[in-house]
Parts: C-alpha cells; sequence; structure tokens
C-alpha cells in the first residue's frame, strides 16, 4: 500500500513553485531598513545616555518579535472573529482613551498626555484605537450601508462615534491622530458609497473646528508660522529648528547619500532622530535614492492593501472589505503625513513612520494591521475552503 501511494506522488518538478507573498514580502523589507536606519539613527544618542550604542536597536528587537508573535496570532484568527467582537473593541478604545486622561495614569511628554507607561514600552492608546474604530466601522458599514449611503443621519451615526473619540485625542492633545482619524472615517464612508453632498456640511464644521484649535492654542498659530518660514531668524532655532535640519539633513545626502552610519545631522543636532524624523536621516545617508525606495515601498504596501479589498467586495466580504480599506489608508495617512512633516511640506507633527520609526506601540499595532491585511488575502484566496472548513489556518 505504501508502494503504491509513492507510486501516484507528483514529483517535485512537476509541482506547481510556490508563490512570493509580496505583502509580506513588502512588510519584511520595511522592518528590515527600519532596524538598521533607526539603529544608525540612534548610535550617538543610545551610547551618551545608556552606555549602550545599541540600547534602542535591542529594544526595538524585543518589540518586533512581539509584533512577529501577535501577526502568527492574527493571521490564524478568522475575520468574522473581529466582526463579532467590533463593538467591544470600540468600548476598549474609548477606556483607553479616557483612562490617559487620568492624572497620574497618563505619562505626560512635551505637554502631551499621550502614553500610558506599561513597564516594557508606553501604551499610546490613539494607535490601538485607530484601528479598532475602523473595524468598527467596518462592522456598522456592512450592516448598515444602505442607511450610510442615502439617509444623512444613517451617515452621521458612525461619524458621532468618530467625533467622540476626537474629542478625548484633542484633550490629550494628538492632533495627527485626529486628522489622521477623521480622514480615514471619511474615505471609508464615501468608498461605501456615500453622496459627496453629504460630507459638505461636516467639512465646514472640521474648518471651523481647525480655526477653533488654532486661536485657543497659540502654540499652534506658532507651529505652522514657523511651518512658513523656518529659516527666519526668529524660527530657526526655536518653532522651526527640527524642520531647517531635516532640510539640511536632506540636502547633504543629495543623490546617493554620504553613506551608512556617516550622517552628521544625527550628532544632537535633529532631534528624534531615531523616531519621527528616521526619514530625514535615510535621505542623509541614502539620499534621494534611499527615500524613493522607502516610498515606493510605502505606495506599494497601500495598492497591495487596496487590490485585497477590492477583491473582498468582488467576493461580497463586505466588512473584510472596509477593514482591508481603513488599514491602508491607515498606512497611508500616517506615511504621508510623517514623509510631509519631514521634507517641510506639512507643519510639524509627532506622528511616528509606520515600520520604520523607534517606539514598541507603534511597531506592534503596524505588525498587527499588516497581519489583518494578510488574513483577508488569505480568506480571498482560499474562500471555498474558509466556508466548508470554517476558520480555516494558515
Amino acid at each position: 500500500m505504501r508502494m503504491a501511494s509513492a507510486t501516484h506522488r507528483i514529483p517535485v518538478s512537476q509541482q506547481p513553485p510556490r508563490r512570493i507573498n509580496s505583502l509580506l514580502l513588502i512588510v519584511s523589507i520595511l522592518l528590515t531598513i527600519g532596524l538598521l536606519m533607526m539603529t544608525s539613527a540612534s548610535v550617538e544618542i543610545a551610547s551618551s545616555r545608556y552606555g549602550d550604542p545599541f540600547f534602542h536597536l535591542k529594544r526595538q528587537s524585543v518589540f518586533a518579535l512581539i509584533g512577529f508573535l501577535l501577526m502568527m496570532v492574527t493571521i490564524h484568527t478568522p475575520m468574522r472573529f473581529w466582526r463579532t467582537v467590533s463593538g467591544y473593541l470600540l468600548l476598549f478604545s474609548f477606556a483607553l482613551l479616557l483612562l490617559v486622561l487620568i492624572p497620574g495614569v497618563g505619562k505626560i511628554v512635551n505637554g502631551s498626555a499621550r502614553w500610558i507607561d506599561l513597564g516594557l514600552f508606553n501604551l499610546q492608546p490613539s494607535e490601538l484605537a485607530k484601528v479598532f474604530i475602523v473595524i468598527y466601522m467596518a462592522a456598522y458599514l456592512e450592516r448598515h450601508s444602505y442607511e450610510a449611503r442615502d439617509d444623512f443621519i444613517g451617515f452621521l451615526k458612525p461619524l458621532l462615534v468618530v467625533g467622540c473619540a476626537v474629542g478625548l485625542l484633542h484633550f490629550e492633545p494628538d492632533h495627527g491622530a485626529m486628522v489622521i482619524l477623521l480622514l480615514t472615517a471619511f474615505c471609508l464612508i464615501f468608498l461605501a458609497g456615500a453622496r459627496i453632498t453629504l460630507f459638505l456640511p461636516l467639512l465646514m464644521l472640521c474648518l471651523g473646528g481647525i480655526a477653533y484649535i488654532a486661536v485657543m492654542r497659540p502654540y499652534v498659530i506658532e507651529r505652522f508660522s514657523s511651518f512658513w518660514n523656518p529659516w527666519a531668524e526668529e524660527n530657526v532655532f526655536s518653532g522651526g529648528y527640527q524642520l531647517t535640519q531635516a532640510l539640511i539633513a536632506f540636502g547633504r545626502g543629495e543623490w546617493f547619500g554620504v553613506g551608512l552610519g556617516n550622517s552628521i545631522q544625527k550628532l544632537y543636532f535633529l532631534p528624534e532622530a531615531h523616531n519621527d524624523f528616521v526619514l530625514a536621516i535615510i535621505g542623509e545617508e541614502l539620499g534621494l535614492l534611499g527615500v524613493g525606495v522607502v516610498v515606493f515601498l510605502f505606495a506599494c504596501l497601500v495598492t497591495r492593501g487596496f487590490s485585497i479589498g477590492r477583491q473582498a467586495l468582488s467576493q461580497g466580504k463586505c466588512f473584510s472589505a472596509y477593514v482591508a480599506f481603513g488599514v491602508s489608508l491607515l498606512f497611508a495617512g500616517q506615511a504621508l503625513i510623517n514623509i510631509g512633516v519631514n521634507i517641510g511640506l506639512l507643519p510639524t507633527k509627532g506622528l511616528t513612520l509606520p515600520f520604520l520609526s523607534y517606539g514598541g506601540a507603534s511597531l506592534i499595532v503596524c505588525c498587527y494591521m499588516a497581519a489583518i491585511l494578510l488574513r483577508i488575502q488569505y480568506e480571498n484566496e482560499n474562500s471555498e475552503v474558509h466556508e466548508n472548513q470554517g476558520s480555516g489556518e494558515w
């Protein structure tokens, strides 16, 4: 019997070759570049502060390992589970956003209470809240797509939920997360079929809110003024300092960079070089070519995410499609804002670059979002098997 079964076995040479998962490849390359360039940007500051030039690399490697383990769990979790618990995820998001505002619980850095100290790393509730709110909105739009398309009240309901989260983010304050969450919510509802005319009153309201924030918080006006003219004498060593140092880094890098590890700006000239401004160090050490590769990889990541969403939509999996669109929009929004800040197209904001910037919460959440996309891709490609066998595992 064994010999008979062996004779019917397909020879290895005739088996179809395994296809490379492009999404997993893109994420792996971004993560590798991130570990390399974050280490290069942080060597000097880690050596002076902690006596170990690879202090940040060791911590980021631990975060990457945690993110990898979370990816494995998420990949093996069916999307119907996230649809079932979407309401609980929303409540958990609001609980975290409220918890960080409690004096003594929220960790205050540079005047903002955005973090909760967990010992190993600082949890940033807004990172989790953005993803969980997207999952809730996807579940809502799947159930009430007709209301969101044709009825203003149905269109307004999910935005009221987002508005409550935006209000809590305003009190931290974390205006960068506010902008990303609002834009993602608007885009999701638009992709669900809502008419553009429904957005006009809300857009006017948002513009009024921005004007109110600018008037009530003087540092916002200062940031905008330093953004418009960072080289002015009154800005170059104050509000425009980070931007001017980042632009100097890009200027030194020219086409091909000064070489890996040879950055001067990371030597205490550019603050947050290993965090919010890691792209400037990439520009200095690897030049325009290196920056172009990073931008291309993010474009491929977002494009692949939307392709997965369209495939799910064509199979009638509206929840998975909206989640894929929402996660892709989160990646796109955060990358675009960070890149815009680094090159001087947008005012300075404390937003990390996904997979590249130093930070445990950011890296772990990015790994989770990538795993969500991988799971949707798996269910799309194995739709019939998944329906017949239940959850299915990769």
